[in-house]
């Protein structure tokens, strides 16, 4: 090999590491924030992810994620949002965590956000409307909160002689006293009597199970709330000793031993967050892209569970259910 030769294979070594960590550089970086932890959203991270690759970007490709996980502490969600924002990341993606979207907007209003949120992205402050988001965030209203009626309405149907129904929220949660309200005008609907118990740690929910034994309810009506998916197998094991119908808002729940679901199809909705993410990266404006409702709803029912607390179906409600856990 001539001389010339050898110096230029010495010089292209020397260049390559260079120019890979350039590339590294101008990678665009996803901040993502989330009220949960990895565990609890391995599940959801995979349409997230599909959902960018549906408009051409791939992790560890073309793409970055700095993942920030507040593990059911909403009071960590602040300082997490302060990081993302401080490491001045291309853009703020929150795949189901109304804390989360609001903790990102109250820290930045120049990098863009999308989220998938259960409230009202109106009256949280997120967007101006749904149409014209007009500030720096939009993303997906999951509705879960609003399907509160027709979750209760359900359960109704399948327990129709639990007159006495506990309502399980966290007090932390931001929405928790809509989500109540919510409720409590459904169950009057329905000539249901509610009492609202309280859990934001794991402790506090084999509390608010013994003071629900205790007053001799008859069933258990789950509030949307990230700790609370965290605690989900706990909620069902609690739940099947005690021998204690109980209703929640995701199938992930039913998954994990819990007798009934109603609600909207995450994994649906948060392909589609990764679908705007992906859009922003490629120079979209969160400003002009509407807040958009999911179309798939889903109810789940866990047979097995149900035949452990001495339920029978109805026929009716089996027909109507999207999955049926045998």
């Amino acid at each position: 090999m001539k001389r010339r030769e050898v110096i230029a294979l010495i010089g292209g070594a020397a260049v390559w590491p260079l120019t890979a960590r350039a590339q590294q550089q101008t990678m665009p970086v996803i901040g993502l924030l989330d009220t949960g932890s990895v565990d609890s959203n391995t599940r959801f991270l995979r349409p997230f992810r599909e959902g960018l690759r549906q408009v051409g970007y791939f992790e560890g490709q073309n793409v970055a994620i700095e993942y920030r996980w507040a593990e059911g502490q909403y009071d960590r969600l602040p300082d997490l949002a302060a990081d993302l924002v401080q490491r001045k990341v291309t853009v703020i993606a929150i795949p189901s965590s109304t804390p989360a979207a609001v903790a990102a907007k109250n820290a930045t209003t120049t990098i863009p956000i999308v989220f998938g949120i259960g409230g009202d992205p109106v009256g949280l402050g997120l967007v101006t409307s749904l149409s014209r988001p007009g500030g720096n965030a939009t993303g997906i209203n999951f509705l879960i909160n609003e399907l509160a009626a027709k979750r209760l309405e359900l359960f109704h149907e399948l327990v129709p002689t639990a007159s006495r129904v506990a309502v399980l929220a966290n007090p932390n949660q931001v929405l928790r006293s809509s989500d109540i309200r919510d409720v409590e005008a459904a169950a009057r609907a329905i000539g249901v009597q509610i009492q609202v118990f309280s859990a934001s740690t794991t402790d506090e929910v084999d509390v608010a199970f013994a003071a629900i034994l205790r007053e001799r309810m008859h069933a258990l009506f789950t509030i949307p709330d990230a700790f609370l998916g965290t605690r989900r197998v706990q909620l069902a094991t609690l739940a099947a000793r005690h021998v204690l119908p109980t209703a929640y808002p995701l199938r992930d729940y039913v998954e994990a031993g819990g007798l009934m679901s109603y609600g909207t199809s995450l994994a649906d909705a948060q392909r589609h967050v990764g679908i705007y993410t992906g859009r922003v990266l490629k120079g979209e404006k969160p400003a002009d892209l509407p807040v958009t409702q999911p179309t798939k709803f889903e109810l789940v029912i866990n047979r097995s569970t149900a035949k452990a607390l001495d339920l029978e179906v109805p026929p009716t409600l089996l027909a109507r259910a999207d999955e049926v856990i045998e």
